[in-house]
């Protein structure tokens, strides 16, 4: 698998009541409907107004749904973005707090944050076990941020409605001015100071949450709102965390000698074969155990794994005993790998003899195994787990409720984007590509000393196989700025996988954390 197919490989791929009874939940009174036919002919916004209880405590809101054009430096137009923005009503607009959300893949619209996690009203799906087909919910979300914040879900170009304006449309936009690490950022700026001018928002605290890819499209992002358009964010949400790309379990063994991943993803192996009851003997709880597995990993595994050939024989069977143990897999298996097992080939191998493939993105999950002599998983039981809910659920909503889209396709996930990206980044300083696999740790670290105010919230589930927890603490503490600076920093672990907000309990974990973080970086009494 190419570099390329493992940054595609992490857009998140990842019910209804029926119209009338739903209409009634969130009070929605489309105020200007228009006509669906004429979407694509022009920028268009609809509005809607609706409401949402979140700890007992209704919100008022307006939507607003519609597309912003980019243009290029000549001024022609090059594309459109498509967002969904609630804004809560009788608010003091020009002050309450705003946050920009979306999703990564490269190649994957923001449905997922939009209806999993921080949107008025999200989709029921079952929290590790496959969510049974048609017809969905959709509930009331009390786990939405819309109790601290406004929410702008922005569609990055080529998925959801989001589309390019090439010659066809009068436009001058190609896939090069979207699809690569820096026109993406790019794009996401523009499409930003266009909001905040159309909405005067301009004196609001800003916000990005960002999710997978996202999160690297926030540090791209956040270097180029600081330092080009000289907007000071108050603070980033990272949920997923993946900056560097060498850190990536993916597929390291296609980069020989870079032993760092396999000692980051140890702990989400020890993690996912405690969850599945795969360990010879099992800790009673997760914690303290995983932060032993975490010591060893990274001290005479990782040491092991550097010796490279003259590694002792002898030394090299203690150390697979000692995975072994850690992880659920047979040692003959870890020495047949070289005591490096990817995360392909370990979804794959732990619960073979159960007939089963663990998830990729949520490892609790697991699914039946597609071709038992496979190497590596053929599929993300996950991902095939909820993905027909989402696709489902927006749909229907953005349509019935929203009153947006008509009869034109709503692009969950876009395989052709993540084709056709362009990995290569130019980090601050610099004025020509500087890594063959993505890094924009620079660039967040240029964001954070830029501005030193700004507030950085990392989120991460124990089973995510796809950004591991502990390659997203290690690149942290990695940040190549002033170390005072790290004070600026936070964590938060959850027991689920990529999408933190599968699990109710979670997801509720998860609302207050980001809110509690929103209050204290705004400076602003809470309430507006």
């Amino acid at each position: 698998m190419s570099i390329a197919r493992r940054i595609s490989a992490l857009a998140i791929a990842t019910m209804l009541l029926p119209a009338a009874a739903f209409a009634a939940t969130v009070a929605a009174k489309p105020a200007a409907a228009g006509n669906a036919e004429n979407f694509w002919s022009r920028p268009h916004t609809v509005s809607t107004h609706g409401a949402v209880t979140i700890n007992g405590k209704r919100i008022d809101y307006s939507a607003d749904t519609g597309t912003l054009i980019l243009h290029d430096k000549q001024g022609k137009p090059t594309g459109e973005m498509f967002y969904v923005a609630y804004f809560k009503r009788g608010a003091d607009a020009a002050r309450r707090p705003i946050a920009f959300l979306y999703n990564g893949g490269p190649g994957s619209s923001s449905v997922w944050l939009h209806m999993g996690a921080f949107g008025p009203v999200r989709v029921v799906t079952d929290s590790h076990i496959h969510t049974p087909p048609a017809p969905y919910r959709l509930v009331n979300n009390d786990g939405s941020l819309l109790d601290a914040t406004d929410l702008v879900f922005v569609d990055a170009m080529g998925t959801g409605f989001s589309r390019i304006l090439g010659k066809a449309e009068g436009g001058a936009g190609t896939p090069k001015t979207f699809y690569g690490v820096d026109p993406d950022g790019q794009a996401f700026a523009q499409f930003i100071t266009e909001f905040l001018s159309k909405y005067g928002r301009w004196n609001s605290p800003k916000y990005l949450i960002g999710e997978s890819y996202g999160t690297t499209r926030s540090a791209v992002l956040a270097n180029i709102l600081e330092q080009q358009d000289n907007i000071d964010l108050n603070g980033i949400v990272l949920c997923s965390t993946i900056l560097n790309f060498d850190t990536s379990i993916d597929q390291p063994n296609l980069d020989p000698g870079i032993n760092l991943p396999y000692a980051l993803a140890l702990p989400t192996y020890a993690a996912t074969a405690w969850y599945h009851k795969a360990l010879d003997n099992p800790p009673a709880k997760l914690h303290p155990w995983l932060d032993q597995v975490q010591t060893w990993a990274m001290g005479p595994y990782l040491q092991a794994l550097n010796e490279g050939a003259t590694l002792p024989r002898a030394q090299e069977d203690i150390i697979a005993r000692q995975m072994a143990q850690y992880t659920g897999l047979p040692a003959a298996y870890i020495l047949k790998a070289d005591l490096r097992v990817t995360g392909p080939e370990f979804e794959q191998t732990l619960l073979l003899p159960r007939g089963e493939t663990t998830g990729r993105l949520d490892a609790r999950f697991s699914g039946p195994s597609m071709d038992p002599l496979a190497e590596m998983a053929a599929y993300d039981p996950q991902s095939a787990a909820i993905s027909s809910a989402y696709t489902a659920a927006f749909n229907d909503y953005v349509r019935k409720t929203l009153h947006f889209g008509g009869d034109h396709n709503y692009k969950i996930v876009s395989n052709s984007v993540g084709n056709d990206w362009n990995l290569l980044h130019t980090p601050p300083g610099q004025t020509t590509p500087a890594y063959v696999a993505t890094n924009v740790m620079p660039d967040l670290a240029a964001a954070m000393s830029y501005n030193p105010d700004l507030k950085v919230m990392v989120n991460a589930g124990y089973y995510d196989l796809a950004t591991p927890y502990y390659a997203a603490w290690y690149q942290m503490q990695q940040l190549p700025m002033q170390a005072s600076l790290q004070k600026n920093i936070e964590f938060r672990y959850y027991h689920t996988g990529h999408m933190i907000y599968v699990r109710p309990e979670d997801l509720q974990r998860l609302h207050d954390n980001i809110v509690q973080f929103i209050r204290a970086s705004d400076r602003e009494p809470a309430g507006r």
